[in-house]
């Protein structure tokens, strides 16, 4: 098992520009990104078309598009791998939803810990939109939201990654997701 810091090392290797880093990489995420795409994708109804592999190889390479990052570790790496995959379902929904003009809406079984809707399945563009919503007031809510369930982070990761206290993630985390679950069940279309 590779350590954070062999992770954390490579990444700021990269960005000084090492190719061979980047290189040396790859191997070391592919299967936790692709665990977190295939935990993302597994309660997706039977006809959607994005797979795992897919989704890994989409976010990895907008991941190391990112010259300009300051990257500080494996968790930093990680929670922005958590925003590409959100940018990503949300726009293969966006454009599923398009191409059906309003149908056929793209939505995710929630695992057990994390039930916003009623009917433990979301919309994902709806769950886009009120994140979104959220970011205005509570951004750092809307983080925790976006690193543990796009990005499957823990609680302790997600507060490396904000350079916060693990209590305030599981305490904002317990509200933000109060907060989505009440706007989402109370804005359905």
């Amino acid at each position: 098992m590779t350590s954070q810091a062999d992770i954390t090392l490579l990444l700021r290797e990269y960005r000084s520009g090492s190719q061979t880093a980047l290189d040396a990489l790859f191997p070391l995420v592919y299967e936790e990104l692709r665990r977190l795409a295939a935990n993302r994708l597994d309660g997706e109804r039977s006809e959607h078309t994005l797979q795992p592999t897919a989704l890994v190889h989409e976010a990895y390479l907008r991941l190391v598009k990112q010259h300009s990052v300051d990257w500080q570790n494996r968790a930093h790496f990680f929670g922005l791998a958590a925003e590409m995959m959100r940018r990503i379902l949300v726009n293969h929904a966006v454009e599923r939803k398009r191409l059906k003009r309003g149908g056929g809406e793209t939505r995710l079984a929630l695992d057990e810990a994390v039930t916003f809707a009623e009917e433990r399945e979301i919309d994902l563009v709806r769950l886009d939109e009120a994140l979104n919503e959220l970011t205005e007031f509570a951004p750092r809510q809307a983080k925790i939201i976006e690193l543990k369930f796009f990005g499957g982070l823990t609680s302790e990761e997600a507060a490396e990654a904000l350079s916060i206290s693990p209590e305030t993630v599981k305490r904002d985390w317990r509200v933000a997701k109060s907060w989505l679950h009440s706007r989402l069940n109370n804005k359905k279309n």
